[in-house]
């Protein structure tokens, strides 16, 4: 009986397995649907392929029997000449005849467009989340809110004669929208203090007490900041930090004892990379209480520098992106050949203050003729010992650098900025330079 029950046993787990091992197999129905699923995916697969990938070899680019895009230099391994076989991808230095001319699509010609009411310059990417505030920092000067237009022969960075009050000297500064030419037949729209660009200079001398009284004629708020003097906090003038903005039509009271010589300057501290890079600055210059008796110099040229972009009769403030690159350039607001010319004797030595009121690049600035020495940096004097000297140097906004540079030989000399582009006037030399340019002429 225990025989039959482990046979029985046996039997029943072999049926058991049996029927466990059918189970698994796949039925016809399952095969079929993973068949019609395997044909729809390579269908698929291939018409993606066919709408996003390129399979042909024309003969264009199977020239002499080789494939697209390779080149293997002089001779393959096998002796063929450069260009007879090649492998997609690969160029190994061929010289390859440019296509003509006549075979080129022309250029698209860009051009200021409109956006809400303002004109934004060619080639300024903007997209969907670009704000109308960043929009109004790019765009041209309104044009129609200009009232004045300076005479084409205008010099601006004229000395400023203040009014004596109590012992207090007191000057006037009113800020608005002029018309100027930086060059006879370019016109550039502007923002200006007293309808000259750059603003008159403001001349005083260490110890004195002064007082600016500035009135704002802009469409927009403004202030004034004194860029590196030392003064109250309550004075220094950035916008909506340590002062409210003066209001269109309003006017701000700016008081401080001068505590400091050496060359300083002024500009805008509210949406300055707009109003300052448009022409808002001017130079402040302190000379010392104790003046020494004898000159280590002759005279001295106060260079200040300036962008602009300017565009099919729209003026833009020059920035670092898209479509606001610089094109223009100017010295005391002027490009050459409109630039001052500096009439020397040899032997003369002449006291160079550069003052980096440029907004957004740097600018090496070199003197022709000989080295010049250093004798001051961001109105701080530079002592004997450490008195470099160089023949370039890079003036980055905000810099000041006080050089003495000696007439050494006769002769029309250059001074200019290095970047050659900075040199130019939209790209183009005119009489043998451009921009950035002035001439020292040693008799």
């Amino acid at each position: 009986m225990k025989t039959h029950k482990n046979r029985d046993m046996n039997s029943s787990a072999a049926n058991s397995h049996a029927g466990m091992t059918m189970k698994s197999k796949a039925t016809r129905s399952q095969l079929l649907a993973v068949t019609l699923l395997t044909l729809i995916a390579l269908v698929f697969g291939i018409l993606i392929a066919a709408l996003y990938g390129n399979f042909t070899m024309s003969a264009r680019n199977m020239q002499q029997g080789s494939m697209p895009q390779m080149d293997m230099g002089n001779q393959s391994a096998s002796g063929m000449n450069a260009g007879e076989r090649s492998i997609p991808g690969m160029d190994m230095g061929s010289q390859k005849s440019p296509a003509p001319v006549s075979s080129l699509a022309p250029t698209p010609m860009s051009s200021v467009t409109q956006m809400n009411g303002l004109v934004m310059p060619p080639g300024t990417i903007m997209t969907a989340d670009t704000s109308m505030e960043a929009m109004k920092d790019m765009a041209a000067v309104d044009l129609t809110k200009i009232a004045y237009t300076a005479p084409v022969d205008t010099r601006g960075d004229r000395t400023l004669t203040p009014k004596l009050e109590n012992g207090v000297k007191v000057f006037n500064l009113d800020v608005s929208l002029i018309k100027w030419n930086i060059l006879p037949d370019v016109q550039v729209a502007a923002y200006a203090f007293n309808r000259q660009i750059p603003g008159p200079r403001i001349r005083v001398t260490e110890g004195d007490r002064v007082r600016i009284e500035v009135k704002n004629n802009l469409p927009e708020p403004t202030t004034v900041h004194w860029h590196g003097m030392i003064l109250p906090n309550n004075m220094d003038g950035p916008a909506d930090i340590t002062q409210k903005p003066i209001a269109p039509g309003a006017s701000y009271t700016y008081e401080f004892a001068v505590k400091q010589a050496g060359t300083y300057f002024y500009h805008s501290h509210k949406d300055i990379d707009r109003q300052q890079t448009l022409g808002m600055y001017g130079a402040l210059i302190v000379d010392p209480k104790n003046k020494p008796k004898t000159l280590a110099y002759d005279r001295e040229v106060v260079v200040q520098i300036q962008e602009w972009t300017v565009k099919q009769g729209y003026t833009f403030p020059a920035m670092p992106m898209e479509g606001l690159l610089p094109n223009f350039f100017t010295i005391n607001g002027k490009a050459y050949p409109e630039t001052e010319t500096i009439n020397a004797k040899v032997g003369e030595k002449i006291r160079f203050r550069f003052i980096g009121s440029n907004n957004a690049f740097i600018h090496p600035m070199h003197i022709h003729g000989g080295p010049f020495k250093i004798v001051e940096a961001d109105g701080n004097p530079v002592p004997v010992a450490a008195q470099i000297e160089k023949d370039t140097i890079n003036v980055a906004p905000g810099e000041r650098y006080d050089v003495i540079w000696t007439a050494r030989n006769k002769g029309k000399w250059l001074l200019h900025c290095h970047i050659a582009h900075h040199a130019t006037n939209d790209n183009v030399e005119v009489k043998g330079a451009g921009g950035l340019t002035m001439l020292v002429n040693v008799t």
